[in-house]
């Protein structure tokens, strides 16, 4: 896909001056290409139209990216991210490409999906970049970041991905407005930001929550 399309398809989701590099436009081009060849033989994702999964999928995950990584904090962060029931890689791979330096985990528990990701992974070049072909509640390690956006089972993976939260980490949300008070009433332990609407979007939002301990 045009790589300068990708990028006029994309600028609802971020605020000026940020802006995607030719290198990171590449990058989400050829990561379509991956994800339409591999649609084709396995269900990743019901949208087929490339635009729209650039405006459903990289709009909405670097939407959220922006706002845990502001591209005017003047740092790198190295923060280790956790994509939990990761699926075709939303949100957690172009969070990868919006902060190149986090350490990412994309767990996945269908190993054909899986495999996808590692060949994006692999595709893309990504470092520090590790593909976890289990459950969430299997998981050893905490992360600073945690993310969770289309899961089936939405409370239990909630739950966990609460429980994989490090002190003071924060859990990244992407939900329909209909399930932002259920999330808050079912983790009072975390400090609740006010949601953020998605663009091009009238029910779809951000919601993220801090760990207080």
């Amino acid at each position: 896909m045009d790589a300068a399309r990708i990028a006029e398809l994309l600028q609802p989701f971020l605020t000026a001056p940020a802006q995607l590099s030719a290198a990171q436009l590449n990058n989400i081009s050829t990561y379509i290409d991956i994800l339409l060849r591999w649609n084709a033989r396995i269900n990743l994702t019901a949208v087929r139209d490339p635009e729209q999964i650039v405006t459903r999928h990289f709009g909405e995950s670097l939407f959220a990216a922006r706002h845990l990584f502001p591209a005017d904090d003047g740092r790198p962060t190295t923060d280790n991210c956790v994509d939990v029931g990761s699926g075709a890689g939303f949100p957690g791979l172009p969070l990868k490409l919006w902060a190149p330096a986090i350490h990412l985990t994309l767990v996945e528990s269908n190993h054909k999906k899986a495999t996808f990701l590692r060949e994006v992974v692999r595709s893309l070049t990504l470092t520090n970049v590790n593909v976890f072909a289990g459950r969430a509640a299997d998981f050893p390690a905490a992360a600073q970041v945690v993310t969770l956006r289309a899961v089936e089972r939405f409370e239990t993976a909630l739950s966990t991905a609460t429980r994989l939260l490090a002190p003071g980490g924060r859990l990244a949300l992407l939900i329909g407005q209909a399930q932002v008070n259920r999330a808050q009433e079912l983790a009072p332990e975390l400090d609740w930001s006010s949601t953020a609407l998605i663009p091009l979007s009238s029910t779809r939002v951000l919601l993220i929550g801090t760990s207080r301990t």
